[in-house]
């Protein structure tokens, strides 16, 4: 895996899923370029809670000063890198966007590998690449070529002024986008002091074998994916709504009037002046 010469402070893609694509390019490779458009593979949670005050006003997060204990606004702020115990480097939003990459609109292919060799530690969030335009049978081809041939493609693309690595695989036909760790982000088992593997009796090997195969299956269900703990937390919201009970309502304070302009009264002055001029 290609190893990041410099720590990214950007986020994750993270957007909500839709019929909408929410980015749209080409992929390219050779001098074959393919349109395609972008859609997340997974959506949010829905049993997300939010935090809020004891008379029900939900909270917000805000940057202080721990020593002033006032809030700070955007242009108060800086952002820097830690070198040492209470030290730091500064950088301006100028020199980030010097180091911004050059912005593009393609998913340059640059390497076809072996599926296997990607291994699921990699991955970091999923996405469908759908065609776009008349790009319908260029699409099925490369799709139904790196299916048969068992490989997945390694490329870069830009996105919201951030380069991401990416794995596109290929299942029934459809294209998947695979965002990738960098070789830096991933533990090994040395990292975290795991043993070695020891030898184990031949006996143990079958009873393990044994219990594995009563509990073996061709594949998986939906069913067995299911967040049981999210279940239940939306049971008891329906149970507590259901008897009004703790249900708080934020009471939306009353705003003092402020000096309402009469849009009207304004463009007649101002072309009162203009005549008088």
């Amino acid at each position: 895996m290609r190893k990041r010469t410099k720590r990214s402070t950007s986020q994750p893609i993270e957007e909500e899923a839709s019929t909408r694509p929410f980015w749209s390019g080409t992929i390219t490779f050779g001098l074959v370029s393919i349109p395609v458009n972008l859609f997340p593979a997974n959506r949010s949670s829905r049993t997300s809670l939010r935090m809020l005050s004891p008379d029900g006003i939900p909270l917000s997060r805000r940057y202080f000063s721990p020593d002033s204990g006032k809030d700070l606004d955007d242009d108060q702020m800086l952002r820097g890198y830690q070198i040492a115990k209470d030290k730091y480097v500064t950088v301006t939003d100028e020199e980030l966007e010097r180091l911004e990459p050059e912005k593009s609109r393609d998913i340059d292919l640059r390497l076809f590998v072996k599926k296997e060799e990607l291994q699921p530690i990699y991955f970091e969030h999923a996405y469908f690449l759908a065609p776009a335009g008349g790009s319908v049978k260029a699409y099925q081809l490369l799709a139904e070529t790196m299916e048969s041939s068992g490989r997945a493609g390694i490329a870069t693309f830009v996105m919201r002024d951030k380069e991401y690595l990416v794995a596109i695989l290929a299942e029934k036909g459809i294209l998947r986008a695979e965002t990738l760790r960098f070789a830096d982000e991933v533990r090994s088992p040395k990292d975290i002091g795991l043993p070695k593997p020891a030898r184990v009796p031949p006996a143990t090997v079958r009873r393990f074998e044994r219990i594995i195969e009563k509990k073996a299956a061709n594949e998986i269900s939906r069913e067995e994916l299911v967040d049981d703990q999210a279940e239940r937390l939306m049971k008891l919201v329906e149970r507590k709504r259901a008897r009004h009970k703790d249900i708080v309502e934020t009471e939306v304070a009353e705003r003092q009037p402020g000096k309402v302009v009469d849009l009207m009264e304004v463009l007649k002055r101002s072309l009162q002046q203009k005549r008088a001029a």
